[in-house]
């Protein structure tokens, strides 16, 4: 199997998930689910499809893009099966970090200043 997501690759995720993640959760194909979720959100959220317009994106657009995919494809990994973590506790702080990363993420994406700067960049 081969990444299909546009925004971030499954290594990405994988290591964001973390060492202690199910296996069956961090699987290519799970994880193709999971990046092709959060890059539509994304698009959604934003109002904007990144996705159709990817290859003409700045360099920085594009670094952004994949932070938010890959922090929420993470979270999506994590929750599927927390029983590997070293406790619940340790999944779930996983889950907060990513959740105020990506929040972060989004928050510059949907900023009217930074549109300006994709637009024009």
């Amino acid at each position: 199997m081969v990444d299909t997501g546009i925004f971030a690759t499954t290594a990405e995720v994988q290591r964001k998930a973390g060492a202690n993640a199910s296996a069956v959760s961090k699987d290519e194909a799970y994880i193709n689910d999971y990046i092709a979720q959060a890059e539509s959100f994304i698009n959604s959220i934003c109002k904007y499809n990144f996705s159709d317009n990817y290859e003409t994106l700045n360099v920085d657009v594009k670094a952004i893009l994949k932070m938010v995919a890959s922090d929420l494809a993470a979270i999506y990994v994590i929750q599927y099966d927390m029983s590997g973590y070293t406790s619940k506790t340790e999944a779930e702080d996983m889950v907060s970090i990513l959740r105020d990363s990506a929040l972060r993420g989004l928050a510059i994406l949907r900023d009217t200043a930074t549109q300006d700067f994709i637009n024009g960049a």
